[in-house]
């Protein structure tokens, strides 16, 4: 069965699915800011961080894609996180005209208080929620994800 959208469409200035989305993740990068901060890390680096720490980017180009940033911001995001000695590029052994991106020891230090800190804000953000709907909320937004992959 297809979807009619034209009731989320009609409905999307007053709480439409797109518009909910939107403020959900302004929320959320917002909280993500205020506990970040005393890290010294924006949102923004940190999921260069858990990119790296959770292997799913590693060069400039996967972390365009995994980020959604053109290679302009994004090499400009990466410079700044770089600066402050969480990341460094070396080299890749396969391609010597690529560079992989890695944690350095800072970054490994400071990687379990970044965690924590998602975990506080996730845990605000999902405060009142079952583990049932947890789950249920994680399987729509994947579904989603999906669907906007197509």
């Amino acid at each position: 069965m297809k979807f009619d959208t034209s009731k989320v469409w009609n409905n999307m200035f007053t709480g439409g699915l797109g518009f909910l989305l939107a403020q959900a993740r302004t929320g959320f990068m917002a909280d993500m800011e205020r506990e970040l901060a005393p890290l010294n890390i924006t949102s923004a680096q940190f999921m260069v961080v858990v990119g790296i720490a959770h292997d799913r980017a590693r060069t400039l180009t996967e972390f365009c894609d995994f980020m959604g940033y053109d290679s302009g911001a994004m090499k400009r995001l990466l410079d700044r996180v770089e600066e402050k000695g969480i990341i460094r590029r070396v080299r890749s052994l396969e391609d010597r005209r690529s560079q992989i991106l890695e944690l350095t020891e800072e970054g490994h230090a400071i990687y379990p208080h970044i965690m924590e800190a998602v975990r506080r804000v996730h845990a605000r953000s999902l405060d009142g929620f079952t583990p049932d709907e947890v789950a249920t909320l994680q399987g729509y937004l994947q579904r989603i994800i999906a669907s906007n992959r197509r």
